[in-house]
């Protein structure tokens, strides 16, 4: 996610990182190039006049401008959903903390095996995992194994889905502090209603990952937008001539960014410039679970770098 200021109107015109004309800057010169192309022979092709006026242009424009802003909205709105689940994931991680920490009895050495204890540091796993998954990471080992015992993550890395293989485990630490009178059995269903939570965040970003926009809109509004923009110089040439390539530049420049914007949106948890920054989500709950626990030797919060928070 880029994080900065908004530049000056100077820079703005100069700005490469976070901007979207990397994706399209080949579509666009392809569409100035023929612009150019047709300025310099008047929009004749092959000896033959190809004659538009602007009225086709004004009336295929509007509907073109509403179904991409649409189409982005609905990006947007998967954008927005997801930064809402993993808001709710922080919530309910610090929950977690708070009811294992203050509602669970310690055992009677105190130490790190605790059942309770156990299940605090394996949320920093979750999410880590979690984070894992949404991107397609094939190897957690750094973030997720250091918070449960080896023989623990050996049994649960070759588990199809190691989000929920890690909730089996917490739910298991659970029914261990019931079966040993360490918490009362009337409080057990707040712990578990912060699992199911937690469960659910999961399945809320996996619907939002496995379910994009139906690729046959997508599709329709990809064609539209390049017709639209090759086109658009034969309908300006006999009207604004030699300012053909700049209007047609500035156009194709909205309508193909507009159109990579919402490809890039539609995937909120894509480790891109504009995704979700989970590795900075996953440190804030790393800090503060950490800090539940009493560790006092902490990670620093992440930061952008160039501009960006991963």
């Amino acid at each position: 996610m880029i994080v900065r200021d908004r530049p000056s109107a100077l820079r703005l015109f100069f700005i490469m990182r976070g901007s979207i004309l990397p994706r399209i800057w080949m579509h666009l010169a392809v569409s100035t190039l023929l612009a150019v192309i047709v300025t310099w022979t008047d929009g004749e092709l092959g000896h033959h006049k190809l004659h538009f006026t602007t009225t086709p242009f004004t009336l295929m424009g509007l509907p073109l401008a509403i179904f991409l802003g649409f189409r982005n909205n609905a990006a947007y709105d998967r954008y927005w959903e997801g930064r809402k689940q993993w808001g709710e994931l922080i919530l309910r991680s610090r929950s977690l903390a708070r009811q294992c920490l203050s509602l669970v009895a310690p055992g009677v050495r105190h130490d790190a095996d605790d059942p309770h204890l156990r299940i605090v540091r394996r949320a920093i796993a979750y999410a880590h995992a979690l984070r894992h998954r949404l991107r397609g990471d094939t190897d957690g080992n750094a973030d997720v194994a250091p918070w449960i015992a080896l023989a623990e993550w050996e049994r649960v890395r070759t588990h199809p889905n190691v989000p929920y293989a890690l909730m089996l485990e917490m739910g298991a630490d659970l029914g261990e502090c019931l079966r040993t009178g360490r918490l009362d059995a009337c409080l057990a269903p707040s712990i578990d209603a912060s699992f199911s939570a937690m469960t659910a965040v999961a399945a809320s970003c996996e619907r939002i990952r496995g379910t994009p926009i139906p690729f046959s809109y997508t599709l329709l509004l990809h064609r539209t937008a390049y017709l639209y923009c090759f086109l658009l110089p034969f309908g300006l040439v006999d009207t604004i001539g030699y300012l053909t390539p700049l209007v047609s530049a500035i156009v194709a420049y909205t309508f193909f960014g507009l159109d990579a914007l919402g490809d890039e949106l539609e995937e909120p948890f894509r480790a891109s410039d504009n995704g979700l920054p989970l590795e900075a989500l996953c440190r804030t709950i790393e800090i503060d679970l950490r800090t539940a626990l009493g560790d006092r030797d902490l990670p620093p919060p992440l930061l952008p770098e160039n501009y960006r928070l991963s």
